[in-house]
């Protein structure tokens, strides 16, 4: 049996259950560990029951056995003279690892985020991550009907602007999606597109009323910064970004699965060149997106031509 520890928010749960759907379908018995990262105080919510999603737990009794962490007497002393004989496996890197999916007694510590584990049950995948449990509370509930149906009636273009946390952890996500990036961004798809209009994403509604207020004096066009929602509610701006039929991500899991749950075969997604600053991440890039660096220039294009 294999084991995956769940971390991270919605995009990351998201990732580890899409590979889950890969094992089983490999014949795998596959569990989760929904405890140990969502013991801290500063967890984000589990958030797949919004797609009606019930996943395996594994016991307490699991993990020990998979981990090699019992506390007796005998284990201890066994573990102190010959080392522990934990099946523990770490992501060591962003890149696609197809061992991975050889695993048989695994305990899978890691964000898995390429599309490369899945893209064979896409499919499967897609049908998983169907809305079926959306709860949208009633004081907002009016804004996100309106929301969706302006999303429905033009030709939407979704931006994600991840602020708050990115902001805190610069070091390792800042100076990636800067304004360079959003304008050239929103000039390719203004340019592609026939009278776009664009829906914001973000985690800072005030700065970002601001921020859109100067791209619709300088593009004429319409940007509408999505309100009400907040990270308990978080599922409501995936959905509706879902909705949209282009995109325009940023460095983060969650806007990434916006512009992947949208099925429109001729969508556009443009996605930054540098995923974080720390490591490479080639492999969390899929085959349409095109790519836009800090500094504006476009270095990777598969959207059909403009």
């Amino acid at each position: 049996m294999n084991i995956i520890r769940m971390s991270g928010g919605i995009g990351n749960q998201m990732f580890q259950y899409a590979l889950y759907l890969k094992l089983v379908s490999l014949g795998k018995e596959v569990k989760f560990d929904d405890v140990t990262e969502y013991e801290l105080d500063n967890a984000r919510p589990i958030m797949l029951s919004v797609f009606g999603i019930d996943y395996p737990k594994a016991s307490r009794e699991e993990l020990v056995e998979l981990t090699d962490a019992s506390m007796d007497f005998l284990s201890r002393v066994r573990r102190k003279i010959f080392g522990r004989k934990s099946g523990e496996y770490h992501e060591a890197s962003a890149d696609y690892d197809e061992t991975v999916l050889e695993k048989e007694h695994a305990y899978l510590c890691g964000c898995f985020q390429s599309e490369r584990y899945f893209k064979d049950i896409e499919y499967e995948v897609r049908e998983a991550y169907r809305f079926r449990n959306v709860v949208v509370p009633e004081e907002i509930r009016g804004g996100i009907e309106t929301y969706e149906r302006q999303i429905g009636e033009s030709l939407s273009v979704s931006i994600h602007i991840r602020r708050g946390d990115y902001l805190d952890a610069a070091d390792v996500y800042g100076g990636i999606c800067t304004d360079a990036y959003y304008n050239q961004a929103i000039r390719y798809m203004i340019k592609k597109y026939e009278n776009p209009s664009f829906f914001v994403f973000t985690n800072d509604t005030f700065w970002a009323e601001k921020w859109c207020e100067v791209r619709e004096r300088e593009t004429g066009k319409r940007f509408t910064v999505i309100k009400g929602t907040d990270e308990e509610t978080g599922y409501i701006d995936l959905m509706l970004m879902s909705r949209c039929k282009a995109h325009i991500i940023a460095n983060s899991s969650f806007s990434w699965w916006g512009a992947w749950l949208d099925a429109s075969p001729d969508k556009c997604v443009v996605a930054p060149v540098k995923w974080i600053n720390t490591r490479e991440c080639r492999d969390i890039y899929t085959e349409d997106m095109v790519r836009i660096g800090s500094n504006g220039k476009i270095s990777f294009s598969n959207c059909s031509s403009l």
